[in-house]
């Protein structure tokens, strides 16, 4: 089910920058006075197709949900009829051929500020920051964060949820080294602490959530059992929904977590647990079975499931939201604020400055856009914003087969008078077809190392 929830909204959120990307070409193309002879979403065997007449343009959804292109009239393509060659795109004066071929990265742009605008207006949802436990040996402990601290600005800029926190200090790391972090104390003091940025980490944001060591304070969860899933070591022990565990080997125990590191902690090795039900106690024995962690070591799990109060964490959550005139420039800020984040991390990755381990391929996209889905239609928008951000800048590369080669290519032309050969031009297509398919090589790679790792 996880399998085919990813995929789906993987499809959806392909389906939706894939078609704003050519729409771009589209729209400018017919307003340039360019005929289009197709739209197409996807490539392969058409699923779906539709033309209001003969001469007008053919609209086509295909099977495979991993590009499109819109083609135009263009005597390199074919013949053309005599009527339409003042319509063929290499007919078209320079500026006309720039701004068709440069309109699809900048829809994409436009997109993201678009959702981003939707997000700010609607208002988004998140827990508010407010750090749990800082565990020792992590950049927060040595930054002298302390439990209950609330982070209310990185860098001077506000971050009213945990999300927002995320994503400056990720943008702020691939430029400095020293992150001026803002905190209220529970008493409602505000102090500065000075988050301190290793190389190492700054070449791979990636690991920054596992030795960043800024957790969500979560409020205590009283250890009762919700379910229990048959056939586990709970169920064969006995244990019950509405239960509660008050004790394990004789030691108190006052919160579920309390509960789930003991069990982590134990595959294989009996306990004891003390349980509370319709006001008596008894005493049962579970074998935690043992299951591989996210590290590969063995860890303990029972099969049974929490019962969380559904006020537990309403607490800790906050709405942002914005009025639609002052979304605009928030929504354009941020906006180019990630376009510029996506190509200085291009810019370290390509003079070794930051790990090719961040490049993302589908499988990874996929899971992101099922876990976004999951969290709820803000969150979902957000990640398409950010997908569509990086499908722009990438495009306007100067890559050949991309648009952004097609414009180095004219550039090239604006320089010399007239255009590269269509030997010169082959080549450099074939060049850039070989880099494209070792990127998507590579970026599978990595997809596939972090399935098993």
């Amino acid at each position: 089910m996880d399998i085919a929830h990813n995929i789906f909204f993987f499809i959806v959120a392909i389906g939706v920058l894939i078609t704003f990307h050519e729409f771009g070409h589209f729209w400018v193309a017919r307003r340039m006075g360019v005929k289009v002879i197709r739209f197409a979403v996807g490539f392969g065997p058409p699923l779906w197709r539709w033309q209001r007449a003969p001469e007008d343009t053919e609209f086509v959804i295909c099977a495979l949900p991993l590009g499109g292109y819109v083609k135009m009239v263009d005597e390199r393509e074919g013949e053309v009829k005599p009527e339409d060659l003042p319509r063929a795109f290499n007919r078209q004066p320079l500026a006309k051929r720039v701004a068709i071929v440069a309109a699809g990265p900048l829809f994409n742009l436009l997109l993201a500020v678009i959702l981003y605008w939707v997000v700010l207006v609607t208002g988004e949802t998140g827990l508010k920051p407010v750090v749990g436990e800082v565990p020792p040996d992590t950049l927060a402990a040595a930054a002298g964060f302390e439990p209950g601290d609330e982070i209310i600005a990185v860098e001077g800029e506000r971050t009213p949820t945990w999300s927002l926190v995320i994503s400056k200090l990720t943008a702020e790391m691939l430029e400095k080294r020293r992150l001026r972090i803002e905190v209220r104390r529970p008493g409602g003091d505000r102090e500065i602490r000075i988050l301190e940025i290793p190389e190492a980490l700054a070449q791979n944001p990636n690991e920054l959530g596992g030795k960043l060591g800024l957790t969500p304070w979560q409020p205590p969860i009283p250890p009762v059992i919700a379910t229990v899933q048959p056939g586990s070591p709970a169920d064969q022990a006995g244990l019950q929904p509405g239960g509660r565990i008050v004790a394990v080997d004789g030691r108190p125990i006052d919160d579920w977590r309390e509960l789930v590191k003991i069990v982590r902690d134990s595959p294989g090795k009996p306990l004891t647990l003390t349980l509370e039900r319709a006001g008596l106690e008894a005493e049962v024995t579970v074998i935690p079975e043992s299951v591989p962690g996210a590290d590969g070591k063995p860890r303990g799990r029972i099969g049974a499931g929490v019962r969380i109060p559904a006020e537990a964490f309403e607490r800790l959550k906050v709405s942002y939201r914005l009025g639609p005139l002052e979304a605009i420039p928030a929504a354009v800020g941020k906006t180019f604020e990630y376009a510029w984040l996506t190509l200085k991390m291009i810019g370290k990755m390509l003079v070794g400055q930051a790990s090719v381990k961040n490049l993302s391929g589908p499988i990874s996209i996929a899971q992101y856009a099922g876990q976004s889905a999951a969290l709820g239609m803000d969150a979902f928008l957000k990640f398409i914003a950010i997908v569509s951000i990086s499908l722009g800048v990438l495009n306007l590369l100067p890559i050949p087969v991309l648009d952004g080669g097609h414009l180095l290519f004219y550039l090239i032309e604006a320089v010399r008078g007239r255009p590269l050969s269509d030997e010169a031009m082959a080549l450099a297509q074939q060049i850039g077809m070989a880099i494209l398919l070792a990127l998507m090589t590579l970026a599978i790679f990595l997809d596939i190392q972090r399935l098993f790792h």
